[in-house]
């Protein structure tokens, strides 16, 4: 399979793993708990709008003002004398994060209703309690359960006092807090307290926006609430925000119903009016910083109209909803916090109200922030796989690294982009540290392997030109220059094939090549078993060794059962190819050598150079004169008991000055036939008078041998040498020595 092809199929199981994983529970939680605090964090605090403000009660409230440290033990008259403050400083909409659940004293609650009464713009919360009710059949038996969850508003005069009535549950992904409703789906779709903030604060909006979807839409939009019945009580309220956000799920999408978006319409309120029923129902915080980021006044500073600490712009409210509950920015342990992205070093959280104003402030600037549509979501973690797996893999190591990593920085630009300047949140968690480490994991594992094999075949390569030992030591980076050219003690075994110019002479040059492959194929096995370090194949011969760094028995015993194993190779040969002429012959000598390079021209090849190899040459070319097949030079065998060897006389190679005892090499004596052992018995029995010199008596015996062993090759020499000597004794000075005139 194309590389490239590989690297494509590695970049989809990458992007196919990703999506998965998002679209797993376990995923989507990673990517809220470690992504979304990832942009939150590298974006840092923004400012706020300026249309809202929190009013803060906290552990020095109630000090501050000579009241109990606790806000439920406060008359309520103090909060109404907030109201009033409030609305004398030109707030535009109170909203009250705070329960008031049942009446206490009559005149207090009557200051507060008459407070919230003159207002008329008064928002308070309800609180909304939930519980698993059992389900039972006809028969009364528990077939299951159902959620059910039931609102508790305030002191009955309150309740129709304020201008809206809502909850504000907070959906918990883990420990922290990330995530609003604007309706409540498993409360009937009612409004939570931030969106029956905006309505009440875009009141004056609220004609407009319905008269347009009338016209949009005539017969859907007939059914819709008249403007002026809406704001008639919070129960209607509540009603209408219901039926209108029923009526804009069910509009199409194709253009925006308010005409806020025109570029000569600066009336992005009605704008913020229409994304509040076309948009979710469930939303993310665009959280705007640590504690204290909405503009936050402390209540008691609004009771006395003043604050040291504070200039007078900050009391100014005129335009602002102003949210009232308990936020305490110094204490940690305020009994109204939530865990977020911002949670301070020191441990204070943002107060639940501070978390019900930034809802309120994304609403109105229609900036809260945006999950990406989760088709978009599947295509960036399929390309984002796609493009850092097939990098990696495909492209060069360290290249490869470069261009994922960059890309990976790229896209975490962008997202940060799209999330600092629109709000919207792309997968980065996952990208970024589950997709590009696997990917960077998977293709440097792929790049390894492919490296491996390439070693691997690179290895096997160079194991037909160098030997195994060296190879090893190039591919572990540990070859030691010295190793490649070196003097050994070492034992050579040259081979040569008898026939072979006749046998070349009929074979094609194709057909030639196969049969010497296999030839070489045959003989090499034999020598790789015995763990031959050196081969060097010349024409139709093979000059190999085992070598050690001094004279030792194990590369001669390696040497020699090597030889033998090779003889009886050949025979396999012979019967495939049907050439009994193709005989081997095979000469061994040890002693000094060198291995290493050889040769000139920028050509190199690893060969063996030497005395014992040239004499190994010489002594396998000794086996057409006397008829034999394995020869060996008297160290080559000494100390050996275990094979069965005849002494066949010292020769005195063309070209040598020394004569070598020369020693024929049958068999392992554990595998010796008693024919074998005869032979060699009566070899040596016929040639005790040659040594002598008694030439007459030695061809007699020779005689008589060839009876018994008529193809016997060394026999037939020494009687043709009896023979010679027998007419011209003074050629024979010393008869265990013969002199060769030919190679």
């Amino acid at each position: 399979m194309a590389r490239w092809l590989i690297g494509l199929t590695l970049g989809l199981c990458v992007g196919g793993a990703g999506v998965i994983f998002g679209l797993l529970p376990i995923g989507a939680a990673f990517e809220q708990g470690v992504g979304l605090p990832w942009l939150f964090h590298v974006r840092g605090p923004v400012r706020s709008p300026d249309g809202v403000a929190v009013v803060a009660m906290d552990g020095r409230t109630g000090e501050a003002l000579g009241l109990p440290p606790l806000p439920r033990d406060w008359p309520r008259s103090i909060h109404a004398q907030l109201v009033d403050n409030l609305v004398a400083r030109g707030a535009s909409l109170i909203a009250f994060d705070v329960h008031f659940g049942q009446p206490k004293d009559p005149a207090s609650d009557r200051a507060f209703v008459d407070a919230v009464t003159r207002a008329g713009n008064v928002v308070t919360v309800e609180l909304l309690t939930g519980k698993r009710q059992p389900i039972a059949d006809r028969s009364g038996r528990h077939v299951g359960t159902i959620w059910e969850e039931e609102s508790q508003p305030p002191f009955q005069p309150l309740s129709t006092a304020v201008k809206g009535l809502a909850s504000f549950p907070l959906p918990k992904a883990g420990a922290s807090v990330s995530q609003f409703w604007v309706f409540k789906e498993s409360a009937d779709e009612a409004p939570t307290l931030p969106a029956v903030a905006l309505q009440l604060r875009a009141r004056g909006e609220l004609p407009a926006l319905i008269d347009r979807a009338r016209t949009l839409a005539p017969i859907e939009g007939a059914a819709l609430p008249d403007p002026e019945r809406i704001f008639s009580d919070p129960t209607q309220l509540r009603h209408s925000m219901r039926e209108l956000r029923s009526f804009f799920e069910r509009l199409p999408q194709t253009a925006p119903v308010s005409d806020a978006a025109a570029a000569d319409n600066p009336n992005t309120l009605q704008a913020a009016l229409e994304a509040l029923y076309r948009g979710p129902a469930h939303r993310f915080l665009n959280i705007y910083g640590p504690p204290g980021s909405i503009a936050t006044v402390p209540y008691q500073s609004v009771i006395q109209g003043t604050d040291p600490n504070l200039d007078d712009k900050a009391l100014d409210f005129t335009g602002k909803a102003v949210f009232v509950g308990y936020s305490d920015l110094f204490d940690p342990g305020q009994p109204d916090r939530f865990y977020t992205v911002f949670t301070r070093d020191d441990g204070v959280d943002l107060s639940g109200v501070e978390i019900a104003a930034t809802a309120y402030a994304n609403l109105l600037t229609d900036r809260s922030l945006t999950p990406v549509d989760p088709r978009v979501f599947v295509a960036l973690l399929i390309l984002f796989g796609i493009a850092a797996g097939t990098a990696v893999y495909v492209l060069p190591g360290h290249l490869g690294v470069s261009v994922a990593l960059a890309l990976a920085a790229s896209y975490a630009v962008a997202a940060q982009y799209q999330f600092d300047s629109r709000g919207v949140v792309l997968p980065v968690a996952i990208p970024l540290l589950a997709q590009a480490p696997v990917a960077l994991f998977a293709g440097l594992l792929g790049q390894y392997l492919i490296e491996r094999r390439r070693g691997q075949r690179m290895g096997k390569a160079i194991t037909n030109y160098l030997p195994d030992a060296i190879v090893r030591d190039l591919a572990r980076n540990k070859l030691d220059p010295g190793k490649l050219n070196q003097v050994v003690y070492g034992t050579c075994l040259a081979t040569d094939m008898a026939g072979f110019s006749t046998i070349a002479e009929k074979l094609a040059p194709g057909e030639l090549a196969k049969f010497l492959n296999d030839y070489f194929e045959t003989l090499a096995a034999p020598l790789k078993e015995h763990k031959v370090h050196v081969t060097e194949f010349r024409a139709d011969a093979i000059m190999c060794a085992w070598i050690d760094e001094r004279p030792s028995a194990n590369p001669r015993r390696q040497a020699l059962l090597a030889a033998l194993d090779a003889a009886d190779a050949i025979k396999d040969f012979q019967k495939r190819h049907d050439m009994p002429g193709a005989k081997l012959r095979i000469g061994l000598e040890t002693g000094r050598i060198y291995v290493g390079h050889a040769g000139g021209g920028g050509r190199f090849v690893y060969s063996i150079v030497g005395d014992s190899a040239n004499t190994a040459s010489r002594v396998e070319g000794l086996n057409k004169h006397v008829g034999t097949q394995i020869l060996a030079t008297g160290a080559v065998v000494s100390g050996f008991e275990n094979l069965v060897t005849r002494y066949l006389g010292d020769f005195q190679f063309v070209g040598k000055t020394e004569a070598l005892p020369i020693y024929e090499v049958l068999t392992k004596r554990e595998t010796a036939t008693d024919r074998q052992l005869l032979l060699c018995e009566s070899f040596d029995s016929a040639m005790s008078p040659h040594w002598e010199g008694s030439w007459f008596e030695a061809s007699s015996l020779l005689e008589e041998f060839l009876e018994d062993f008529p193809d016997d090759g060394p026999a037939r020499f020494f009687l043709e040498r009896s023979r010679r000597f027998s007419n011209e004794p003074e050629q024979a000075s010393n008869p265990r020595v013969i002199r060769m005139d030919a190679k």
